[in-house]
């Protein structure tokens, strides 16, 4: 089987996150992607703990099913390597600084020159203009500039870090994707490809999409825990006698009625979506007291059998056995490439044709330049002096 973008090849300049979680969907899907890493840079991603037999659990997932080629682009005979990968490869992602790629002679302009059809798609933090083009950051600085952060967490303690990046994986990584796709449907209309500025903070801002949209319509500055979804109403999460949470998202009143009923407080399922913030406080502490009695087992049991929007807060290791997660086949067994196989999550994404069987973990550095470099037609001896001349390992 060979995937909805088998015939798509991509050239993955990208590190850390952003990039190669985007080059990963692009893989799993079945794109040809081929990682152009450096020999003397380590990306962190390959040192990253934990570590199984030595390997990065997340450079191993984030990587796979994508070959390695060690380039050194400091070389001009990497630069003639490039050139020659274009004539095949006509997607390009990168995620360095803006004006990087311009100085190794790998900019678009340059790159389109050599194949006008070129897709080349650059994730960047603040993008390729504007006073911030050149500055760097992080997950949550993204997230604080582009608004997020600040009517996001409690009210008393201020903002929360989160547990995993929003402005790297849904700004920067799908946002790519999108944008990818769509380029290549176009190119298909006009035969020309086309450059993509996708910054991790301007895709971070657009997802606010209810609290903005109030706030330009309406002049409704959101502050944390003073909207529905953000705490200022029952939708919230709950302790447990024993310490554990559960998530109550009993918006609509059907469901309200069953959450209400099953907690013995039938008499307050009226206030779900009353907009009097004492109601709302009313109902949010009655719901606190009758969670607080009782244990995360027993409440598992009760709100199983409800269609009440109501769920526990499971770890990984209980959402990986969850039934649900399980029947839709989210961790996969992925080669090592020794015979054994390591646990990954699988491409969520379902096709009604399938999709390709994971082929093996993130390769090591430079692990396929031979295979690659042999696929140009480089002699085995021209591809020793390239590794005597350190250009490739």
């Amino acid at each position: 089987m060979l995937g909805p973008l088998a015939s798509l090849k991509v050239l993955d300049f990208s590190t850390l996150l952003p990039g190669p979680f985007a080059s990963l969907l692009l893989a799993d899907m079945g794109a040809e992607v081929l990682r152009i890493e450096s020999p003397t840079r380590m990306d962190l991603l390959r040192v990253l703990p934990p570590h199984d037999q030595g390997v990065s659990a997340s450079h191993a997932y984030l990587n796979r099913n994508k070959r390695s080629l060690a380039l050194d682009l400091k070389h001009p005979e990497a630069l003639e390597v490039i050139k020659q990968l274009l004539t095949d490869y006509d997607i390009v992602l990168e995620q360095f600084r803006p004006g990087v790629m311009e100085r190794l002679g790998l900019g678009y302009e340059a790159l389109k020159a050599i194949n006008p059809k070129l897709i080349y798609v650059s994730i960047t933090g603040y993008g390729q203009t504007g006073p911030y083009k050149d500055r760097a950051g992080h997950d949550i600085n993204y997230l604080a500039l582009a608004g997020l952060a600040s009517y996001t967490g409690r009210a008393d303690s201020g903002p929360l870090p989160l547990g995993m990046q929003v402005a790297d994986v849904a700004g920067g990584s799908l946002h790519g994707v999108i944008g990818l796709l769509a380029a290549v449907i176009a190119r298909q209309q006009t035969g020309q490809g086309q450059h993509l500025d996708v910054s991790m903070t301007d895709c971070a801002f657009s997802l606010n999409a209810m609290a903005g949209a109030g706030y330009l319509a309406c002049g409704v500055e959101p502050r944390r825990e003073n909207q529905m979804l953000n705490g200022g109403s029952f939708y919230d999460y709950y302790r447990s006698r024993d310490g554990r949470w559960f998530s109550v998202g009993s918006l609509e009143p059907a469901f309200m009625k069953q959450l209400c009923t099953a907690l013995g407080l039938e008499e307050l399922s009226s206030l779900g979506l009353s907009p009097k913030p004492a109601d709302q406080k009313k109902l949010k502490d009655a719901l606190k007291t009758e969670f607080e009695k009782h244990d995360f087992g027993e409440l598992c049991g009760l709100f199983a059998e409800l269609d009440a929007c109501v769920e526990p807060v499971l770890n990984l290791g209980e959402a990986i056995a969850h039934p649900q997660l399980k029947a839709r086949g989210l961790v996969t067994e992925v080669p090592r490439g020794d015979g054994s196989t390591q646990a990954q999550m699988a491409c969520p994404l379902k096709f009604s044709d399938g999709l390709p069987e994971p082929r093996y973990i993130g390769a090591a550095l430079g692990q396929h330049t031979d295979q690659v470099l042999g696929e140009l037609g480089f002699s085995a001896q021209r591809i020793e002096e390239l590794r005597r001349a350190k250009v490739v390992i």
